[in-house]
């Protein structure tokens, strides 16, 4: 099974993050313009937590008749931040992702920030590796298999 490096550069792209002082319009607004799920919040380079969708709505039915743009991101962002680094396992990846009930990973490597994955990333190298284990099966059974 693959690793998280292995896919990690096929899915290069700008890691969004937005700053703990921010608010959550500021986070909102951040996440349709660039038509994302989840912002790393960060304080300086060094992440602090992660704001979804989910805080969204959390925030939408908790915060009560305060407006997003008096709200800090550092009161509603999810502190407890499960990551992943670039040596994990994929299978491994998926467990923690669908055990803790999470749609995106910040990836660290050597206490950097490297890339975010999604399930959706995770998924498609999966089905990936497994079509092509799959083919090779098929191959084998059918003694077109090269060995």
């Amino acid at each position: 099974m693959a690793t998280v490096k292995e896919i990690v550069g096929e899915i290069r792209r700008d890691i969004i993050s937005i700053g703990k002082d921010k608010t959550v319009a500021d986070a909102v607004s951040r996440m349709v313009e660039d038509e994302i799920g989840a912002l790393v919040v960060v304080d300086g380079e060094k992440p602090v937590g992660m704001f979804t969708e989910r805080d969204v709505l959390k925030c939408w039915t908790r915060k009560g008749d305060r407006h997003f743009k008096d709200i800090s991101i550092s009161e509603v962002m999810s502190t407890n931040l499960i990551i992943a680094e670039t040596d994990d396992d994929l299978c491994y990846v998926t467990t923690i992702m669908i055990k803790n009930r999470i749609r995106h990973l910040p990836v660290l490597e050597k206490n950097e920030l490297v890339a975010m994955l999604s399930i959706r990333d995770v998924v498609k190298a999966q089905v990936t590796d497994l079509r092509a284990e799959n083919h090779y099966l098929k191959d084998y059974i059918s003694d077109k298999y090269p060995g």
